[in-house]
């Protein structure tokens, strides 16, 4: 239970390098809050937690190489975040930048193909904002949270 199988910097590695891939590849893959993730993106989470634990461990499965690797992680996720807060080169690569989908009811689809949003969740997005048609947007951004905001036409900045 309290016995390494491999020497702890080896989980510390391990977990670093791990954390490092899944941070590049989710951050490919678009921007979503994780109450809007589709089914298909929960599930790819879960079994992606799941593949990647043999890679972490290293087939260790003490107690204290769990601990390792959780701490590991808190660790690197504190950093990544302050990055974040004190460099805005780290900051637009970990969160992106907002993205104009609609701009005075011109849609870009270009834009909407690229953050991999469909029509529907726009048009969900618009209807949550009050917006029938798009003649009725004056600006819809994505937000680097993933979340659409939606400004009208006549709509005025408080």
């Amino acid at each position: 239970m309290f016995s390494l199988a491999v020497p702890w910097w080896e989980l510390v590695i391990r977990s670093i390098v791990v954390f490092g891939a899944l941070l590049l590849l989710l951050r490919l893959t678009g921007k979503r809050q994780v109450g809007q993730l589709a089914p298909n993106d929960l599930v790819l989470l879960l079994i992606l937690s799941n593949a990647v634990q043999n890679s972490m461990n290293a087939g260790d499965n003490s107690l204290i190489g769990g601990l390792i690797s959780a701490i590991t992680l808190v660790l690197l996720n504190y950093v990544v975040n302050l990055g974040v807060r004190k460099s805005r080169k780290v900051e637009r690569f970990i969160d992106g930048r907002p993205q104009i989908l609609v701009r005075d009811g011109a849609l870009f689809e270009t834009a909407l193909s690229e953050a991999g949003i469909t029509r529907a969740e726009l048009n969900g997005a618009l209807r949550q904002n009050d917006c029938r048609h798009l003649k009725d947007v004056h600006l819809a951004i994505l937000e680097t949270n993933g979340s659409i905001s939606v400004l009208k036409h006549g709509a005025t900045d408080a």
